[in-house]
């Protein structure tokens, strides 16, 4: 099996770094195409009726999809897999790195995957059940090929955590759609700079821009409960207010420990640790509005969680609040 101890230490950090930009990129793309989502909640004759596809839309949904995840595997494998020696399928445990931070980002994206995947074929007039199911499975269909490509990579390998993770991220939103018809609970994300960056900057994020994708120390995961969602239909309570709970990690310099000197020179010592948060939230895509071009933006942006006060619970025994937590 193989082991990252087999790399020498500037190419092990391009690997991580890079392997992580691959998946979050995606994750930001299946999320600007959610546009979808808000033309079908708003569509009221295709939710009334639902029972005749119009085939020009599902068409251009299958087409789309089959074009930019073809063209997306295509050029991951040209362009970063060939980089790296091929051998037999074999698996790999990374289960250990970056406090599990880069599941939850798998997760996340296979969630986004689904949320795509469904709306599109109710845009374009598919049944219910069969928008679950198959527009569902999309996230989980799409990283599964990456995982694929891993499989056969000297630098990786299959992992069974990250195909988990991905299984549990369509599954979030399947689950919830068959018992609800809604999303109750939705994935997000927020990001605040952190100190790690500095001294690994290959790794971590030279810039804001690279951090934001590269510095798990500085991301933050959130499950974000709908409270309206919950109550009697009669209830006055705004329907666009949320409760979230929050997971983070820092004190990383490392995927699973940090190293004691980078590149010859002393790295200072850090003590990794989880924390936990709780904050408030809004739902932007329940914010009435009559525009659909609105509508379209605010269900974009809506995987992003915005600052708002919080506490924090780690595994250093300490609770912190915020005023504002990003």
């Amino acid at each position: 099996m193989f082991s990252f101890d087999k790399l020498n230490l500037n190419k092990s950090i391009k690997i991580k770094s890079k392997h992580h930009l691959v998946h979050f990129s995606v994750f930001i793309l299946l999320v600007l195409t959610s546009y979808l989502q808000s033309f079908s909640q708003n569509d009221s004759t295709s939710r009334k009726n639902n029972l005749k596809i119009n085939k020009l839309k599902l068409g251009i949904v299958i087409g789309s999809e089959a074009v930019v995840g073809a063209a997306s595997i295509i050029a991951l494998n040209e362009l970063w897999y060939k980089n790296y020696p091929r051998q037999s399928f074999h698996f790999f445990n990374d289960f250990g790195e970056w406090q599990q931070m880069d599941k939850i980002g798998h997760i996340t994206t296979s969630y986004y995957g689904g949320v795509i995947g469904y709306s599109g074929l109710k845009w374009s007039g598919v049944n219910e059940k069969n928008s679950i199911w198959y527009g569902g499975l999309l996230g989980s269909f799409y990283l599964l090929n990456i995982e694929i490509l891993d499989g056969f990579s000297s630098a990786w390998g299959f992992s069974w955590y990250d195909f988990t993770a991905n299984t549990l991220g369509s599954a979030l939103f399947i689950g919830q759609q068959l018992g609800w018809h809604q999303q109750r609970f939705e994935l997000k994300f927020s990001f605040h700079p952190t100190q790690y960056p500095q001294y690994r900057p290959n790794l971590l994020g030279g810039n804001l821009g690279q951090q934001i994708l590269k510095d798990y120390n500085g991301q933050t995961y959130w499950i974000s409960a709908n409270i309206n969602s919950f109550l009697k239909k009669t209830s006055k309570f705004p329907k666009w207010i949320n409760i979230a709970v929050g997971y983070g990690a820092e004190g990383m310099l490392g995927g699973k420990s940090n190293p004691a000197e980078e590149n010859g020179v002393p790295l200072p010592e850090f003590t990794r640790y989880r924390k936990f948060l709780i904050s408030a939230d809004i739902d932007f895509a329940k914010i009435p509005t009559k525009s659909k071009t609105l509508k379209a933006f605010l269900t974009i942006i809506n995987f992003i969680k915005i600052p708002f006060p919080a506490i924090e619970f780690n595994t250093k025994g300490q609770v912190k609040g915020y005023w504002l937590y990003f």
